[in-house]
């Protein structure tokens, strides 16, 4: 079948529209239709969600829904699915795999969440300490993860384990897909600054994981999670926003409304971060267009970086705009929400989370390493460790 165009693209749309009229059909039957048409990634194989379309054509089946006020998946909420799992089981997973999980993810029927991160293996990831031991058709899995938003929320996670200990570290790491609610998988919450739980650590005791729910052949597990680190730094940094949207919307609202509050300094700061903010969002744009070429590539580090810095200077910005009120702290109950929410929100809390962009999805330390070796080609850093065994490691 050949690849719809941008017209075919728009006359699909509307015979979805036309067969389930958002007014009158359950949110989540719309949903499962729209990805039966092939319009949830139009990008993705036909039959998965997509219909080999490039990914540059996906506004134009997104503007006709939004025209029709047609419901969302809730993007927010199954993030760590779009961004980080979706793709990798693309790439990697097996056709039953595929057709298992990739369609009650996009509908948002099954939410997942990353089991990466370890006490001792955040910004050397490769460094992880959770053990897989192969025990006939499954694997049994021990070990703590930590930093793992929406764990408390989620039915399935990526998981990463090392199940050989006697090669170097990042040859003897495997990729899983691990159900939330098997036995031995505990989830705790991690109370934050903001005075949320919306992250989690993870025990994981004795739990057994189907050979069949691995992703890539064992030992390169390294390799797979490359994929889904990539994609993830891309989701963050990269995401579609309209002109002011994100942080820079808010303070601009409030300089706009507030007149009393503007001195002149806050007024050279504001149109600093206003057009850094705007070259931000072109930048991503751009980058979403190299996407439709292949993999996401190192680039995404770098807007992920500059995600990160600008929302922290923003957020930093609008508290002092607003003098004692941005002292105000809204409310600091301890709660367990399903997604971030920066924008609807107060500046306190704002200030506040912001303060996490330059650790989740990537230490910015780590992404300027990644930036100077991969994209500027720059003398890589002496590594030591890369040709010992993990278990001969100091830890």
């Amino acid at each position: 079948m050949t690849a719809p165009d941008a017209a075919g693209l728009r006359r699909l749309t509307r015979e979805l529209l036309a067969a389930h009229p958002p007014a009158t059909t359950d949110r989540t039957d719309f949903l499962k239709a729209r990805f039966d048409a092939g319009l949830a990634w139009v990008h993705y194989p036909a039959g998965l969600g997509g219909l080999d379309a490039p990914r540059s054509l996906q506004p134009v089946v997104d503007e006709e829904l939004a025209a029709a006020d047609a419901p969302d998946n809730d993007p927010r909420r199954i993030g760590i699915g779009l961004g980080m799992a979706a793709p990798t089981v693309l790439g990697y997973g097996t056709d039953e795999q595929k057709q298992r999980f990739l369609r009650p993810l996009w509908v948002g029927e099954e939410v997942w969440c990353q089991l990466f991160s370890e006490p001792g293996a955040g910004s050397d990831l490769a460094a992880l300490g959770t053990r897989a031991v192969r025990d006939g058709e499954d694997w049994v899995v021990d070990g703590q993860k930590v930093w793992t938003s929406s764990a408390h929320v989620a039915r399935w996670a990526i998981l990463i384990a090392r199940t050989d200990p006697d090669v170097p570290k990042h040859r003897g790491i495997s990729y899983f897909i691990c159900d939330m609610t098997d036995p031995g998988v505990e989830v705790r919450p991690l109370r934050q600054i903001t005075g949320e739980a919306e992250f989690n650590e993870v025990f994981l005791t004795g739990v057994r994981i189907p050979d069949s729910r691995r992703l890539g052949p064992v030992g390169e597990g390294w390799k797979v999670a490359q994929t889904t680190l990539m994609n993830e730094r891309v989701s963050i940094g990269g995401a579609r926003v309209p002109r002011e949207g994100g942080m820079i919307g808010p303070v601009a609202r409030t300089w706009r409304e507030r007149p009393e509050l503007r001195t002149h300094d806050l007024h050279q700061r504001l149109l600093t971060l206003w057009v850094e903010a705007e070259v931000a969002r072109l930048t991503g744009a751009r980058l979403r267009q190299q996407l439709v070429a292949g993999q996401p590539g190192p680039e995404g580090s770098g807007m992920k970086l500059a995600f990160a810095r600008l929302n922290q200077e923003i957020s930093g910005l609008e508290v002092e705009l607003l003098g004692d009120e941005g002292l105000l702290y809204g409310d600091w109950t301890m709660r367990r929400p399903e997604l971030v929410d920066f924008t609807g929100r107060d500046a306190g809390y704002r200030y506040l989370r912001s303060k996490g962009n330059s650790i989740e999805g990537g230490t910015s330390e780590v992404l300027l390493n990644i930036v100077a070796e991969r994209v500027l080609g720059l003398p890589v850093e002496p590594r030591n460790d890369k040709d010992v065994a993990w278990k001969d490691l100091s830890r």
